[in-house]
């Protein structure tokens, strides 16, 4: 695990492995080489997913995957993803010195852009895995420089021939930090998830006008900055007013010109927002952009908005949450039930 955070470290000991860069290539490179010297076979599907198989006594029983993704956020935790990964691989490493055939096949998942912080699609990989995303759409994504998630894949030799489409498989395990203090605050040491929250992203454009700082008067103002900023109180007065269930986040802004000298004419600015109900995200989905709107309006300025896009609250197998409950109280490590707000 130590191994792997050197790959992309940060000064402050996080990391940054922004997806399909040449940092990620060498964590995926470093991925492969360790797999494969377990004695494990590697194949990469057309969306950069890696899966590494471990066979078991039985061909005819479905895989138990475990994983979860190498990739960062530019300010990334070492743990984020690579705990999941590293973990899989710990089990088979594990199984391998105990001599143990497992009945069923083990393969491990390293998934593509789960955290979608460069091409502003969280889940990437998963989701054009699974068929909830379009694989010529994903392929049309771009970063801030218009790079395509397909050039991406292609300039780091990740492009797999594999259809990126899903298969058969028993269950799926992914062991995750909790990257929130409840587990700390409450002295518990695992986290029995239940199912991960609802979500709906966009993308906003505000457009005003430029003009000079010093002499443009406010009744001549077309401040997008203005508009931006009470917009971004807006998504924080409706995640406040869901209380503790409630997250909104606006978490990247490019101010244009972006002169200190000039009224911003420009504004581009993420906006989500996740709640364990799927309704609530509903009410959500019609509120924000209706009260936005009529923020817009007030400031004179011009409002795009586009819904990237909506998952509803997804409830996890209630078998697979059973076993970590009854392995937490075998153990006996302190556990409590939480929903996921990872993703």
């Amino acid at each position: 695990l130590m191994s792997m955070a050197e790959i992309g470290a940060t000064p402050k000991g996080g990391v940054k492995r922004l997806t399909l860069t040449e940092v990620d290539q060498r964590g995926r490179q470093r991925f492969s080489e360790w797999c494969e010297a377990l004695g494990l076979t590697v194949r990469v599907d057309a969306i950069g997913n890696m899966f590494a198989r471990r066979e078991g006594r039985d061909p005819k029983r479905l895989p138990v995957l475990l994983g979860s993704h190498l990739d960062s956020q530019p300010s990334g935790g070492k743990f984020d993803g690579a705990l999941g990964v590293i973990a899989g691989l710990e089990v088979v490493r594990s199984l391998n010195d105990l001599g143990i055939t497992t009945e069923a096949p083990i393969e491990l998942v390293n998934w593509t852009d789960e955290e979608g912080s460069r091409f502003g699609h969280s889940l990437m990989g998963s989701g054009a895995w699974a068929g909830v995303y379009p694989l010529d759409k994903v392929y049309g994504l771009t970063d801030v420089e218009g790079v395509t998630v397909e050039q991406a894949l292609t300039a780091i030799g990740y492009k797999g021939a594999v259809p990126a489409a899903p298969f058969p498989a028993d269950a799926y395990f992914e062991l995750h930090i909790e990257q929130g203090p409840i587990l700390e605050r409450e002295g518990r040491q695992i986290g029995i998830v239940t199912g991960a929250q609802a979500q709906v992203w966009y993308d906003a454009v505000v457009t005003g006008q430029d003009a000079h700082a010093g002499t443009t008067p406010p009744s001549a103002r077309k401040d997008a900055l203005v508009c931006a900023a009470r917009i971004i109180d807006l998504v924080d007065r409706m995640m406040r007013a869901r209380g503790e269930d409630g997250r909104g986040t606006v978490g990247q802004l490019h101010v244009l010109p972006n002169s200190r000298n000039v009224v911003p004419g420009e504004v581009r600015f993420s906006v989500e927002f996740r709640h364990p109900d799927t309704a609530e995200i509903g009410r959500l989905a019609a509120q924000f952009p209706r009260e936005a709107g009529f923020i817009a309006r007030d400031c004179g300025v011009g409002l795009e908005l586009t819904e990237l896009f909506r998952l509803a609250a997804q409830p996890f197998d209630a078998g697979c949450v059973d076993l970590v409950r009854q392995a937490a109280a075998r153990l006996g490590l302190p556990a409590r039930e939480i929903v996921s707000g990872a993703g």
